[in-house]
């Protein structure tokens, strides 16, 4: 079994009527070969003979010859937008990152069953060419990023470049996963989702229980910010840790509010990633 063979897929679908032309697996607005009844027009307007509709042109008291037409199923653009600033570096069973490459190649792979292109951006504090993979039907050069990218090990950089990411985004509506901690301001993240509004968003937060859960109730602890580099001494108590698991709690809360607050359903990931995660997602959240 080649190492393709073992990237576990996920189910998904979209609520809205794909624009694509290239055939694919959702519904559309694109005439063609598929089964979903569209109406009826004349044969000068829409010249195929095997869609000829007997019943109608008899009906049609200026003996024109009547067609049925019908919409086919489309491709749809899926892009996945990832985080690669400093604390994407974090994780005490399996790095940040390295859970995004595995999302990664399940998402590259899982498009490509359902024949749609995907798309890769990589962001720190700005967009970098060369993480970033353009629309392909083909699965390879996003499995083979995924691997750089599970082998990257990011500087103390910040995430500003999701304000940029909206840019690199296809015309057509899209289902784009935004796989980031989210360690950034609130503000900064809101004014760049409402960037990307006519797009479907699925955020997949990635949090490790280590960051606040798993610190010492009593000593002297030395932490460095990521993102900026910053070293602090604390020294822990008791109540100090129970602050510390109280924000991001309370973080975690203000989080899926914002999200929810423009119709995005935030997907937590802390114990690394199954596939079946983004099928219950789907089936709860997206109407089919």
């Amino acid at each position: 079994m080649t190492q393709l063979d073992q990237i576990k897929l996920f189910s998904y679908h979209i609520g809205w009527r794909s624009r694509g032309r290239r055939p694919g697996s959702h519904n559309s607005t694109q005439r063609g070969m598929g089964m979903e009844f569209r109406g009826h027009t004349t044969l000068l307007s829409y010249p195929d003979p095997r869609r000829i509709d007997i019943r109608q042109t008899i009906r049609d008291p200026l003996e024109q010859v009547h067609v049925r037409i019908f919409n086919q199923k489309s491709a749809t653009p899926v892009v996945m937008l990832c985080d690669l600033s400093g604390s994407m570096h974090f994780g005490s069973h399996q790095r940040k990152l390295s859970v995004a490459a595995d999302i990664m190649q399940s998402v590259a792979k899982s498009a490509n069953a359902n024949a749609d292109p995907f798309a890769f951006v990589g962001f720190d504090d700005d967009v970098h060419e060369e993480w970033h993979c353009t629309p392909s039907f083909r699965p390879h050069h996003a499995l083979e990023m995924a691997e750089k990218l599970r082998e990257h090990h990011p500087r103390a950089v910040g995430s500003k470049g999701l304000m940029q990411v909206s840019r690199f985004l296809p015309r057509e509506r899209a289902l784009v996963f935004l796989v980031s901690d989210f360690h950034m301001p609130l503000a900064e993240l809101e004014e760049a989702l409402i960037l990307m509004l006519r797009h479907h968003i699925v955020p997949v937060v990635l949090w490790d229980e280590a960051e606040y859960r798993n610190l010492p109730e009593f000593g002297i602890a030395s932490v460095t910010d990521p993102e900026s580099g910053a070293r602090r001494t604390l020294f822990l108590r008791k109540k100090y840790r129970d602050r510390i698991v109280e924000h991001f709690e309370a973080r975690r809360e203000s989080i899926k509010a914002l999200f929810l607050r423009l119709d995005m359903p935030p997907l937590f990931i802390e114990h690394g990633y199954d596939a079946d995660l983004l099928t219950d997602y789907f089936h709860q959240y997206v109407a089919a």
